[in-house]
């Protein structure tokens, strides 16, 4: 199993966030793991703002490098644990700078998390939406100065509805310029237009996408560019990017030759996994068994490192 679109915060267990609040020392509202679970994880269906909502509180202890480093090597442990043969994991840095600490050093902790580990994996750094110009451009250099040390592309995550992609043009101008890969959440919470625009700004995989499946004409585009879809069946229900997993348009992602990833997105938030989405989209979808191969080939020849 490979996953290319997960997210750190997203993804921590209650008892992680318990030994990062002891690390940290930051006061929880609950040590009781179930209790943390239901603050931890969305039940039911809302916005993409309001799924944003989640990610409050695994941030609250995620502001030191330590706090990074031990929150990636767990991560990575875990996947190692369930037989996964690549992951590559996104954070933005500068959401881990509320108490002190540099983005700069944010990145050493989650290189130096990622060596400690055995899986083989890779780290996105996340530019956000409704973040200053400035602190993009500053992530874009992150990414730059830590390539070859685990740091394997940038991301463009947050509010889509609110943040028009369009509005990035000049970070991912600086991202093309550094020869870095790129990934761009796009066509989740807004239209078709933002999934061009992600391709204008030279994005190599688009993260959810599913808006795209309206346009043929982009539909064409993304095959003629060879762009992969991140796919994360689960956390687009609970968004409302799509209906229900029966009505997810990944069938028709396959039928036209997009090149398509299955991933979780948050393992903690959604409460799932890659392998879990597969078996729920093939079920919902009614996907052959040879849907999973294609889709694990083109995650491999998809990945950034």
């Amino acid at each position: 199993m490979i996953d290319l679109h997960l997210h750190l915060d997203g993804s921590l267990t209650p008892r992680e966030v318990i030994e990062l609040a002891r690390l940290t020392g930051v006061t929880l509202p609950t040590y009781r793991e179930e209790e943390l679970f239901s603050l931890l994880t969305f039940d039911g269906r809302g916005t993409l703002n309001d799924y944003l909502t989640k990610f409050d509180l695994p941030l609250s202890v995620l502001q030191t490098a330590e706090g990074v480093e031990y929150a990636v090597r767990a991560l990575c442990e875990r996947l190692a644990e369930k037989k996964y043969e690549y992951a590559e994991i996104r954070f933005a840095p500068m959401l881990h700078t509320r108490r002190g600490a540099s983005a700069d050093d944010i990145v050493k902790g989650a290189v130096k998390g990622l060596r400690a580990s055995r899986l083989e994996a890779g780290l996105l750094l996340c530019c956000m939406r409704g973040a200053s110009n400035a602190e993009n451009l500053g992530t874009v250099e992150l990414a730059a100065k830590y390539r070859g040390e685990g740091v394997v592309g940038v991301d463009l995550a947050g509010a889509e509805a609110l943040y028009p992609t369009e509005n990035y043009r000049e970070v991912f101008a600086l991202a093309s310029r550094l020869g870095l890969n790129v990934t761009i959440h796009a066509g989740e919470a807004a239209g078709a237009d933002s999934v061009r625009a992600a391709l204008d700004f030279g994005a190599r995989r688009i993260g959810h996408g599913v808006a795209a499946a309206g346009s043929e004409e982009l539909l064409k585009r993304i095959v003629a560019e060879n762009v992969l879809i991140e796919v994360c069946p689960t956390s687009n229900v609970q968004t409302g990017a799509v209906p229900s997993l029966s009505e997810h348009p990944i069938a028709r992602f396959l039928e036209r030759g997009v090149p398509v990833a299955i991933c979780s997105d948050n393992m903690t938030v959604s409460d799932t996994d890659a392998r879990l989405e597969w078996t729920k989209v093939q079920a919902a979808c009614r996907l052959p068994d040879t849907a999973y191969e294609k889709m694990l080939a083109a995650a491999r020849l998809h990945r950034f490192s």
